[in-house]
């Protein structure tokens, strides 16, 4: 289970750490950081599928993703009782990410590029890359290191060279993963790789889950929803057609869903009381659609390591949200959850579960910060240093 995720040097995201459970709640007013945790989120998966440049490249690049604060504000700042905006950064440019689990912790530095004639110069480079064992990075945990070009494993003797030739945009955990050398790189590169992320997914007309898809064995709903069908079909075959049948008649009172195949393109219909025929998926509106989209991605046959929700109520009716609570409680049993949501009426849903952690961001002189939480409240972490 990952119990720590941590985030520095990130728009809002100075320096935030959050202990996860189980089953995870962050909560907040809008602008408080919510979505920028979800993209730093995102942006450490990244790591592991050697996209993270690319993906920071499409944000508008390093320098447009950065705390745009000082490095450090003092009390007086902190209290109102000064106009000071804080010090001037005096460290490197570092932009951080990093987790920490019951098996591996991992941390990714990246900073400003050193100045060439590269037609590519605001490409950020990967500074850094550590794997360590236990639950804060520690030198004797240290399993794996990676400072510039230079990748070394621990082994009996100390420290030995895997390359030195690991170029600037290139991840160790994306490049290097020889399970002889270096199998700590490829179970976090696998953990990473196994986090699922949905967010909004689109309902309009033309979105993809309306549209009929030739249909594969799916045990994985897409980030787009466009094989929703399939991955229905395949909860179902796989042996969980008792718990999606309940999510629908839970959410459907006395409705009957079933996946329709012809010439092997697949569609979903959904029959209800007081109908003359079932509606196809083109019909459904657009919180019914929502929610079956949310049935095939809770349900998955194959539930990654962590799987991360944006809003989920989005476009929910009201009396849809204990339904959507109780799909994501029951998940959070199978595998952890993090939910990113603004809406009081599932927070409260959701923070009746066992053991569920429950956060609120606030925003403070620009800065995102969980509320209540002094430094002593929140998890132990280091980032190291350069």
């Amino acid at each position: 289970m990952i119990t720590t995720v941590a985030v520095a040097n990130y728009r809002s995201l100075h320096d935030v750490r959050i202990g996860l459970g189980p089953l995870t709640v962050v909560t907040g007013a809008n602008g408080s950081g919510k979505s920028s945790l979800y993209r730093a989120l995102r942006l450490l998966a990244d790591c592991a599928r050697g996209d993270v440049v690319g993906s920071l490249a499409r944000e508008g690049g390093l320098p447009s993703a950065l705390w745009a604060g000082p490095e450090s504000f003092g009390t007086r700042v902190r209290s109102g009782a000064s106009p000071v905006q804080g010090t001037r950064r005096s460290g490197p440019v570092s932009l951080l990410l990093g987790f920490a689990s019951d098996g591996f912790g991992y941390v990714a530095d990246l900073g400003l590029p050193i100045p060439s004639d590269s037609a590519f110069g605001l490409d950020p480079e990967i500074k850094r890359e550590l794997v360590w064992s236990g639950p804060v990075l520690r030198p004797a945990a240290t399993l794996v290191r990676r400072r510039g070009p230079l990748v070394e494993v621990r082994g009996e003797d100390g420290f030995t060279p895997v390359t030195d030739q690991l170029r600037s945009f290139d991840s160790a955990l994306a490049e290097i993963g020889d399970p002889e050398r270096s199998p700590e790189l490829l179970a976090v590169r696998e953990q990473l790789r196994s986090w699922r992320f949905y967010d909004g997914f689109r309902t309009d007309p033309d979105a993809p889950a309306r549209r009929t898809q030739i249909g594969t064995r799916t045990p994985v709903l897409s980030d787009d929803g466009r094989d929703l069908a399939a991955a229905l079909q395949t909860i179902r075959e796989l042996g969980a057609r008792a718990d999606l049948d309940r999510a629908v008649d839970d959410a459907f009172p006395g409705s009957e869903l079933d996946v329709v195949v012809e010439s092997g393109r697949f569609d979903l219909t959904l029959r209800q009381p007081g109908l003359l025929r079932a509606l196809r998926t083109a019909e459904l509106s657009d919180g019914t659609l929502r929610f079956l989209l949310w049935v095939a991605a809770l349900l998955s046959p194959r539930p990654g390591a962590l799987v991360v929700l944006n809003e989920p109520e989005t476009s929910l009716h009201p009396d849809l949200l204990p339904a959507l609570g109780r799909l994501v409680s029951a998940a959070s049993s199978r595998t952890q959850v993090l939910v990113v949501t603004h809406d009081a009426r599932l927070v409260a849903q959701l923070d009746a579960v066992p053991g569920v952690v429950s956060l609120e961001l606030v925003k403070e002189l620009g800065e995102t910060r969980v509320a209540g939480a002094g430094r002593l409240d929140q998890p132990p972490w280091s980032w190291g240093s350069r």
